[in-house]
């Protein structure tokens, strides 16, 4: 979870029911962010990062099982949407299939209109006091080397990194397991989808264009396995 009061993000059409949701969690110390549609739902997940999404099944441009979908599905590696974000259904359609349907898509909890706020508010503290304990996919921290995988930012020794999106694509799967050999096939697979190995030409371009930017100070954090692929390390201690 972020630092500070926790972002829940309200998915809901009807708008009675969206400002009532927004004020009484508003007044209980949470940030909140609106939506009601899905593709607005969808733009603020891979923009504001909330903490907990609350999401009505029907909306008026799809379904918010696709919604489910979207975030369950989501790559982590090339991705800018948290897969493991707390997902809590609130809907009218309330009947066995529909309540299946969502916890299959991936829903966390799923509760029934109408609703005891009380109750609502119980559940999202359960959520996000369980999410806390889960490991997340905050920043990644390697030497001097700094990256917020959700925020698609990068620092080397506090100064901000201009980087492309697959340099930082690249970036962010070699820190989520620092010192660990990602094969080229893994590389091309994870960040470029690529389903056959092909040409390396274009993982090896953008590490070495990757490798100078992280150079700073003679520092080398990118390092070549020949034969195998990359690995990232802490420059400083010149592994």
């Amino acid at each position: 979870m972020n630092s500070g009061p926790a972002t829940i993000l309200v998915v809901e059409d009807h708008h009675t029911t969206r400002r009532f949701l927004a004020d009484n969690l508003s007044a209980d110390g949470y940030e909140v962010l609106e939506s009601a549609c899905v593709a607005e739902a969808q733009c603020l997940i891979s923009t504001r990062f909330p903490d907990l999404a609350i999401v009505d099944l029907g909306l008026p441009d799809g379904d918010g099982l696709e919604l489910l979908c979207h975030v369950r599905e989501a790559d982590r590696i090339a991705g800018s949407v948290d897969p493991d974000l707390p997902l809590l259904v609130l809907s009218g359609r309330c009947g066995e299939l529909d309540r299946l349907r969502g916890f299959e898509r991936g829903c966390d909890d799923f509760m029934s209109k109408p609703f005891s706020y009380p109750e609502l508010h119980a559940r999202i503290a359960a959520l996000l006091r369980r999410n806390a304990r889960r490991p997340r996919s905050g920043r990644m921290r390697v030497g001097s080397l700094e990256v917020d995988p959700l925020a698609r930012q990068a620092w080397l020794a506090g100064e901000p990194l201009v980087l492309s999106k697959k340099e930082f694509a690249l970036l962010r799967a070699l820190a989520a397991e620092p010192t660990r050999v990602f094969t080229r096939e893994e590389l091309l697979r994870g960040v470029w989808g690529f389903r056959a190995m092909g040409t390396t030409r274009t993982l090896d371009s953008h590490a070495s264009r990757l490798r100078k930017k992280l150079s700073g100070g003679g520092a080398r954090f990118v390092v070549n396995v020949w034969g195998v692929g990359y690995r990232l390390v802490d420059g400083a201690l010149g592994q």
